[in-house]
């Protein structure tokens, strides 16, 4: 399957002054480190003009889960901006299963708590005016998954979404389950008891975020992502340019969002949907074997 997309909307000419420079806090420096050269114009791999592929094949991915399990779900929101915190459910057991896609994208901040995405876009908004930009966490929950995903011991499922969601621009955390929230409770509190429920095992919490050693548990699968705060801001900044002298710099011109956040929501799907797709295959693929 190929999919090809034309970006029908170039600009280069805006981003003529940051050719000469290395912005703070972006790729530029790195990449020339690492191949000699850097695209500034907006389209280098450290661009989030990238993840466009990842979008759309994540949209396969996303059919194929559902077909081999219909119950499956998806599901991607904003839990924060900077300091301001949708409240989220201790256990993580119920919270999660009352938000839908539908209350999500009824706020441009993609956050279902409308009364906190109000407090958000007002930062969002006040940090363009001032020229900054802002980050802030995205929340994902998976559903309709049956216990049994995930190959120990290097390809754990939370190792493997871990490096899928790190792997996005501007993505500088990621933690499932409790997260490092976890290391704040006793073994007695964060131990997810096991209990039967309708003639099936489940858990009256789930600390572990519906993975545990690595493999599903048929629990909820959870998992936050942090985004740091977009590097070109329409302030000046101490830089150096490409012959190495110290410059103060400010860019001319540009299309810079003062959040990546809203954007970053279907990124975060997308990726996770490719990794659950990738274990779905290898448990089809195993399953014969255990069962025989």
């Amino acid at each position: 399957m190929a999919l090809f997309v034309k970006n029908k909307d170039t600009k280069p000419a805006d981003y003529a002054d940051i050719s000469r420079v290395y912005r703070p806090g972006h790729a530029d420096f790195t990449m020339q480190a690492k191949y000699g050269i850097s695209a500034s114009s907006g389209g280098g791999r450290a661009s989030a003009r990238e993840t466009i592929g990842r979008v759309a094949a994540g949209a396969v991915a996303w059919q194929l889960v559902k077909k081999i399990y219909p119950a499956f779900d998806l599901l991607a929101w904003v839990q924060a901006v900077k300091d301001i915190h949708m409240s989220a459910d201790p256990s993580l057991k119920t919270t999660d299963s009352l938000v839908t896609r539908d209350i999500v994208d009824r706020t441009p901040v993609r956050c279902p708590d409308h009364a906190v995405a109000s407090k958000m876009m007002e930062l969002i908004e006040t940090a363009k005016k001032n020229g900054d930009s802002v980050g802030g966490i995205i929340r994902c929950v998976i559903r309709g998954l049956p216990a049994g995903l995930g190959e120990p011991v290097f390809d754990k499922l939370e190792a493997d979404l871990g490096k899928a969601i790190l792997s996005l621009p501007a993505c500088k955390g990621f933690e499932t389950g409790s997260g490092f929230g976890g290391t704040k409770l006793f073994g007695s509190e964060h131990n997810d008891q096991l209990i039967k429920k309708d003639s099936k095992i489940t858990t009256r919490t789930n600390h572990s975020g519906g993975i545990q050693g690595g493999i599903s548990n048929g629990e909820i699968i959870c998992f936050n992502a942090a985004f740091k705060p977009v590097s070109t801001i329409n302030q000046e900044q101490q830089t150096v340019d490409r012959s190495g002298n110290e410059i103060t710099f400010k860019p001319a011109a540009g299309r810079h969002d003062p959040c990546v956040l809203p954007r970053a929501v279907p990124m975060v799907e997308a990726m996770a949907a490719l990794v659950i797709a990738d274990h779905v295959l290898r448990r089809r693929a195993t399953a014969p074997l255990i069962e025989s």
